[in-house]
């Protein structure tokens, strides 16, 4: 069997799996180092033997008897070795219930900062180890363990038991699970510093455990499925991101036709579903602006006006740089170059320099300068902007385009 094929195996069961163990157990730290070494035995083992017919079964199995052989081995608690016993398995199915939710909600614990929440949902319910982590964040691996241990401290420190948090608590747990999603997913779609453009596995990560999420949650917010149908019409562009070579290919140079239709397809259908059902929310509207990008056949025949539509409720709902952003350039398509550069202007004085610092900012200052006609300050924008974002391919691209300009006059 393909390795490929047995770590998605493993990784589809570890959150449930984990699960169980924290009910069983109690102790969230333990079991989770006890769920890492029966992630290590299944990558070892399930290449070559084959993926067991239950893999939660198997991985709850291992994972328990890893547990009990700590207790056992612990030479200052040898006096509580009759709690080993008790802790041993009865030989009866796993319990269907299915406490993946619980588990993602205990890792967003408030009790947690974001990049602590961030961490430990990718070790606990991600199943990745820590150096997988610490590559996909492009941190170093201490730095990470040190993130997942502290986490681990301050919710055994909370008292915080595994159970589903009450129902005034729970959908300020939910945001943040999504928000924390989001994260790994934008990093993954444009990874904020290093030589590749994307991180395709942890953007398919991310997918992925917003489709666990979506299927443990009934959703009652909507922006759960806004979520997943955002990823989902977002990475549908991927494979014509970047060239042959790995350099960016803006949105407008496109080849559509290696967009993913099937995943378009999906998201679509999401997005339609979800904004007939529920309140419409910020993760929703971007991926309606989304929808409408991946639908249309060209830059040109993309309705624009929709496009600023949305972008100017979304505005109201949840404002921030980048959204104002995202509508200065719906809004220079529609009204023109000069009407965004104006509106560019305003919002960098009315954002309190917040937008002025980011390197997005320079490159639609760019775009929209080298659309009125004025090469030379496009080109001085796109160096700007190239000399303040990490990631190397966007450089790259940036410095051309420049470069390019320079050489037009």
């Amino acid at each position: 069997m393909p390795e490929a094929d047995a770590v998605r195996a493993l990784r589809a069961a570890a959150p449930s799996a984990l699960a169980v163990l924290v009910r069983r157990y109690g102790d969230f730290a333990a079991c989770e180092d006890a769920m890492q070494e029966a992630l290590i035995a299944a990558t070892e083992q399930w290449p070559t033997s084959g993926v067991p017919d239950s893999p939660r079964a198997w991985l709850v199995r291992v994972a328990s008897r890893r547990r009990i052989d700590e207790v056992r081995s612990d030479a200052a608690r040898r006096r509580r070795e009759h709690r080993a016993v008790e802790l041993e398995p009865e030989p009866a199915p796993v319990p269907a219930v299915d406490d993946t939710l619980t588990l993602f909600l205990l890792c967003c614990h408030p009790a947690l900062g974001r990049p602590a929440q961030l961490a430990l949902t990718l070790r606990a319910v991600g199943g990745l180890t820590t150096a997988e982590i610490s590559r996909a964040l492009l941190l170093p691996e201490p730095t990470v363990a040190q993130r997942i241990t502290r986490a681990k401290a301050r919710i055994r420190a909370s008292g915080e038991g595994f159970r589903m948090p009450r129902p005034a608590e729970l959908e300020p747990r939910l945001a943040a699970l999504r928000h924390v999603l989001y994260l790994v997913f934008t990093e993954g779609h444009t990874a904020s510093s290093g030589d590749e453009l994307a991180r395709v596995d942890l953007s398919a990560e991310a997918i992925r455990l917003a489709r666990q999420l979506r299927e443990a949650d009934a959703d009652a917010s909507g922006e759960t499925t806004g979520l997943l149908a955002l990823m989902l019409l977002t990475d549908a562009r991927r494979a014509a991101r970047s060239d042959a070579a790995g350099a960016l290919v803006p949105l407008d140079e496109q080849d559509r036709s290696r967009w993913d239709a099937a995943m378009i397809g999906e998201g679509v259908a999401l997005v339609t579903e979800v904004l007939d059902r529920a309140p419409i929310g910020p993760y929703q509207l971007q991926a309606a602006i989304a929808a409408v990008h991946d639908e249309a056949p060209s830059t040109a025949a993309t309705d624009w006006i929709e496009i600023l539509g949305l972008y100017e409720l979304l505005g109201r709902l949840a404002p921030g740089p980048m959204v104002s952003l995202g509508r200065i350039v719906a809004l220079a398509m529609v009204e023109g170059p000069q009407a965004g550069l104006a509106a560019l202007e305003a919002s960098e004085s009315e954002a309190g320099g917040a937008l002025a610092e980011h390197h997005r900012t320079w490159a639609v200052r760019g775009h929209l300068l080298e659309r009125s006609g004025a090469t030379d300050a496009a080109s001085l924008a796109f160096t700007e902007a190239a000399r303040r974002t990490l990631n190397r391919a966007e450089q790259r691209y940036l410095s051309a385009k420049a470069e390019r300009l320079r050489w037009s006059r």
